[in-house]
């Protein structure tokens, strides 16, 4: 179930690791993780708001199973991505971009997400960016899939901006880190534009370490940016994000 009309990806999208899991992440201060209750409430009232789009990935614990219990019945209302290659549990993530698994990953989140299709997959690249695209299975795998129609869109979610550049020749996506502090994407951010792919910015905020208005507004001036993945469990904190890229887009 997808949505009534394409949607477009959004200038803030909701990132959703902090809702399924706060081991081994990178950000200054620890937190709890929302109980099941309070999860729900947060992604309908994003819906409610104006959020069009969440990405996720199996390696956020919690985070697919919760989107499928509680916004399958809204489907229709967002863009949904999520990611293959990389699992984590005891506190250790795993990486497998062989074909079985990157096919069983996409099954998988297809059933926690409770949804018979996906709008975007992206490989869930640990740092070795042009090794994984020359070297396993893991994009032809995944351009079968597209082919199938149960995704809509496959990318890379990488590291290196010789990485992005490589994934440029099939990637319908790429998801890149670009914030005042890390410029390095920068130009193939631009090639990607120009070629009509979508571009995602992970860790905008440099995992919580900048002003968050100033980042937001650093991101969306950047025309080549298609959205800025946001991951927070305020409400408030994502509204005010979506007015400050708006501003800042529009001048």
């Amino acid at each position: 179930m997808l949505p009534d009309q394409p949607l477009s990806w959004p200038l803030i999208s909701f990132g959703a690791f902090k809702l399924g899991r706060n081991e081994g992440a990178k950000y200054p201060q620890g937190y709890d993780l929302p109980d099941d209750a309070a999860a729900g409430r947060l992604l309908n009232e994003l819906l409610d708001h104006g959020c069009q789009a969440i990405d996720t990935a199996p390696a956020y614990g919690l985070s697919e199973e919760r989107i499928g219990r509680h916004l399958a019945h809204r489907r229709k209302e967002f863009l949904l991505s999520t990611k293959v290659g990389e699992s984590f549990a005891a506190g250790i993530s795993t990486y497998d971009f062989s074909q079985k698994a990157v096919e069983r990953s996409i099954e998988q989140s297809l059933r926690r997400l409770q949804t018979d299709a996906l709008d975007l997959v992206l490989i869930h690249s640990p740092g070795n960016d042009e090794e994984l695209l020359t070297q396993t299975p893991v994009v032809e795998t995944l351009c079968r899939f597209r082919q199938r129609g149960n995704v809509l869109r496959i990318g890379l979610s990488g590291k290196t901006p010789a990485g992005a550049k490589l994934a440029l020749g099939w990637a319908d996506a790429l998801m890149v880190e670009f914030h005042q502090q890390n410029v390095s994407h920068l130009n193939v951010m631009r090639e990607a534009h120009e070629a009509g792919v979508i571009v995602l910015v992970k860790k905008g905020l440099a995992s919580g370490q900048l002003d968050p208005q100033l980042a937001v507004e650093f991101v969306a001036r950047e025309k080549s940016a298609s959205s800025l993945v946001l991951g927070t469990l305020k409400l408030e904190n994502f509204i005010s994000a979506q007015r400050w890229a708006s501003q800042s887009r529009a001048t």
